[in-house]
């Protein structure tokens, strides 16, 4: 763990609360209960690795876990995914019993799940739309959020199937390691573009609990 120079400013915006984008879905989660295959929800935050910050006049301070090549024995073909919510880390599988290690922020609770999915698409610098459940929490929001450093998907977004969800960046790194999402899966933007030139199309994406 590391503690960044960068100061991050401290006027944020409140559509950062939400980083799932659809359109005809009242949340995620029920996004996700729709689609196929079948994903089991849980209610139970179950990681306790939240970063560390401090708020200055001047900006906030956070604590940020590099990415790094571990040991990680699996079965998974090289070029998979495997997102473990419980400890807050995604595997990117590398073969030879090792995989590059990505700090994330998960699902809030109520809005976390497991299952298995591919990558279905990728974009640069997406657009973000709220979902009207997003929007019926947070009245405020803006409607429609071009690509861009505001962007609550941040520099990258890769798109898991046929649901609303994705892996994607942020434009608040400070709540990596944490449990803060409306279901997707967040990286800091260096770590979401690390991940994104990597990926391929139809990845297997493991999500564990």
């Amino acid at each position: 763990m590391r503690i960044p120079v960068v100061l991050v400013s401290v006027i944020f915006t409140a559509f950062a609360l939400g980083g799932c984008a659809s359109s005809g879905a009242t949340s995620g989660a029920q996004a996700y209960a729709s689609a196929k295959p079948k994903f089991k929800v849980s209610t139970t935050e179950v990681s306790a690795r939240d970063p560390w910050t401090l708020q200055t006049p001047f900006g906030i301070l956070y604590s940020e876990t590099p990415r790094e090549t571990v040991s990680y024995p699996s079965k998974q073909a090289p070029g998979s995914i495997i997102v473990d919510t419980r400890n807050r880390y995604l595997y990117y599988i590398t073969g030879h019993d090792q995989a590059i290690r990505y700090s994330i922020a998960v699902g809030a609770e109520g809005y976390d799940w497991s299952g298995t999915s591919t990558i279905s698409a990728k974009r640069e610098w997406p657009d973000w739309t709220p979902t009207p459940g997003i929007l019926k929490r947070h009245p405020d929001l803006p409607r429609h959020v071009d690509g861009g450093y505001d962007n609550p998907l941040g520099a990258r977004a890769l798109y898991l199937g046929g649901t609303l969800y994705r892996i994607h960046g942020t434009n608040e790194p400070w709540r990596i390691g944490s449990a803060v999402s409306s279901g997707c899966i967040r990286l800091s933007n260096d770590d979401i573009i690390d991940l994104y030139n990597r990926t391929k199309i139809g990845a297997t994406v493991v999500v564990r609990r």
